[in-house]
């Protein structure tokens, strides 16, 4: 169960689509928007330094929303069909398949990626900061 401040900073991240937008056609003026989760390694004072330092916009992302997160519902669950099944030597070979599935992907397949964080975003707005149903 979502807390009404919960809803709140989800509406408030939802209402950045507008640079989404903007990132996906390429008219975004300050360089790379930059969404991650709460891990601490991501929040911590000097990964979020490092942030700045190379020009990258964060969105804010609120804790409980994997349905806001493009690597949960868009790139990690597409790897995971194409790797089910297969079994690895060692970390070299499953990374290799890992960068193989990444590489050879045209930049549509990320910018739908992008169109569907949008579309999520909008969901969100509507259903008041509601978790989106698939």
């Amino acid at each position: 169960m979502l807390t009404p401040f919960d809803k709140q900073r989800r509406l408030q991240t939802s209402k950045t689509r507008e640079e989404v937008v903007q990132k996906r056609r390429g008219k975004l003026s300050r360089g790379v928007l930059f969404l991650q989760d709460n891990a601490s390694v991501h929040t911590a004072r000097v990964s979020r330094q490092a942030l700045k330092d190379t020009g990258f916009s964060e969105i804010d992302h609120p804790i409980y929303s994997p349905d806001l997160v493009p690597s949960d519902y868009f790139l990690f669950s597409n790897l995971k069909k194409e790797l089910r099944g297969r079994r690895f030597v060692d970390d070299n070979q499953m990374k290799m398949a890992v960068e193989s599935h990444f590489d050879c992907k045209e930049k549509e397949y990320f910018l739908g990626g992008l169109k569907a964080l949008y579309t999520r975003f909008e969901k969100c707005i509507s259903l008041e900061g509601d978790y989106i149903e698939k």
